[in-house]
């Protein structure tokens, strides 16, 4: 097995930038998910409220952040640590972030054709404010994650995506319904033979750094988002499908697997695989 592909979405549900490489932190990846967008009263928010976030380029030059859509309304952001530090939401946890200003706020609030009342903010996750991981899932430990929903690394599998799309071919014989794997934003894709076969590992090796896999990825509406329109499928598909052979009862519909860097380090496209 081998790692065939590396994303990283640097600001939450805008488009992903995939890589040859990465460093991994203990939040996750290099860049992965440091910025959100928030409401007034600092709610996060997403694809799941806004779909057109998905038509949001995002590329990263000299440490800046290149946002566009479809090549146009470009703006570009120089990061800071330093401005208004504002308390988010983030699920369950509540942090301090840093606003990163009128300008970027005011870009966002117009390509989303958001009314004035709809007031929204993007910030970036302080280095002085850890949000750390559900300590169920980390022996009691504190460790810390990105503006992820949950756990530093998502990784997903390229056979259980062939088997998906295998049952939407039965389902919808002529509408050419593959999915593509962007539908599930993971940061770690990993080439695999046989399905699932990710779900019946613990811990899986890349270049001698360890990922514990802690628990499997519920998935939502997202899924059904088309990540370059912003459209949702009208079928409600994949998660349709996925319900009828990945649902787990009382915690949701699952593709991908949860993970937590144990080592800090490097990895690469094309590097061999060890999941145990």
């Amino acid at each position: 097995m081998k790692v065939s592909g590396i994303f990283i979405y640097p600001i939450k549900s805008c488009q992903g930038i995939a890589l040859t490489e990465t460093e991994v932190l203990p939040q996750g990846f290099a860049w992965d998910r440091e910025f959100m967008l928030v409401d007034q009263l600092g709610n996060f928010l997403t694809q799941r409220q806004y779909p057109q976030l998905a038509t949001i380029q995002v590329k990263i030059q000299d440490n800046h952040l290149i946002l566009s859509v479809n090549n146009q309304k470009t703006v570009i952001l120089e990061p800071h640590f330093s401005g208004v530090e504002k308390t988010v939401q983030v699920w369950r946890d509540r942090v301090t972030a840093i606003d990163q200003g009128d300008k970027i706020a005011e870009w966002f609030q117009t390509v989303l054709n958001l009314p004035s009342e709809t007031q929204i903010r993007l910030v970036r996750q302080s280095p002085q404010h850890i949000r750390p991981i559900n300590k169920n899932y980390t022996n009691n430990q504190e460790k810390p994650v990105s503006f992820a929903d949950g756990f530093p690394i998502l990784l997903t599998a390229t056979a259980s995506l062939a088997e998906l799309n295998r049952r939407l071919e039965i389902i919808y014989p002529n509408q050419s319904p593959s999915i593509p794997m962007n539908r599930f934003r993971p940061n770690l894709v990993i080439e695999t033979e046989e399905p699932f076969m990710e779900s019946d590992w613990q811990r899986v090796t890349i270049n001698q750094l360890t990922f514990a896999l802690v628990k499997p990825c519920s998935r939502c509406i997202v899924t059904t988002t088309d990540q370059l329109s912003g459209d949702r499928n009208p079928h409600n598909e994949p998660l349709k499908t996925l319900s009828t052979f990945r649902q787990i009862p009382q915690e949701g519909i699952m593709f991908g697997e949860n993970a937590i860097p144990l080592k800090t380090g490097k990895i690469s496209l094309g590097d061999d695989v060890n999941g145990e």
